[in-house]
């Protein structure tokens, strides 16, 4: 018997030291202030495409050129095409004083008077160094024929190797997508 409870003993502490480190997940964020409600106009975010070999829950790193590692402990919380289409949302809503701003295919969305198309053709993750991501984008009027296509390039440092760090770092630089798109929204809607 008591051979018996040191084998179980034994493989009980095998299974536990081998046992993986938990996954940790994190999020991309919106943080800017709302400003005042200056426009009613209904605007729908989306479709957001993202590059294949980033379209996955583990956080791809790059390690060089022409090398990349999945983290299988460091996952987004969230598909990362819907993560980036939910903090355009959040940033466009701030920045241009409307709540009428909806990620697609949400059913508000059919009532939009601006539809907005993202294509990331880089979404990079290089921790301790930087945060890359390029866009290009196409926002057209419901109403009528006008469009207005911008690309969007930005390289955010990370301020530590860890990825809260990262994902921070990808959260300024779709901050900057979103003045970008502001921007130009601004314009279009004034002619």
């Amino acid at each position: 018997m008591l051979r018996r409870l040191t084998v179980i003993a034994i493989l009980g502490g095998l299974v536990m030291g081998c046992a993986s480190p938990p996954s940790r997940f994190y999020t991309l964020t919106g943080s800017l202030p709302p400003a005042e409600q200056s426009r009613d106009i209904a605007i729908s975010v989306g479709p957001v495409s993202i590059p294949s070999e980033v379209d996955r829950p583990q956080i791809v790193v790059n390690e060089g050129p022409y090398r990349v590692r999945l983290d299988e402990t460091r996952r987004w919380a969230a598909p990362l095409q819907d993560a980036i289409a939910g903090v355009l949302v959040a940033n466009l809503s701030a920045l241009l004083g409307t709540t009428h701003v909806t990620q697609f295919p949400a059913t508000a969305a059919t009532d939009a008077d601006y539809r907005i198309a993202i294509e990331v053709q880089t979404f990079e993750s290089v921790p301790d160094s930087a945060a890359t991501l390029v866009a290009v984008w196409r926002i057209r009027r419901t109403d009528g024929d006008k469009t207005v296509t911008g690309r969007t390039s930005v390289r955010e440092p990370v301020s530590g190797a860890d990825y809260d760090a990262l994902a921070a770092a990808h959260s300024r630089a779709l901050e900057t997508l979103s003045r970008d798109i502001a921007d130009a929204l601004k314009d279009l809607y004034r002619r």
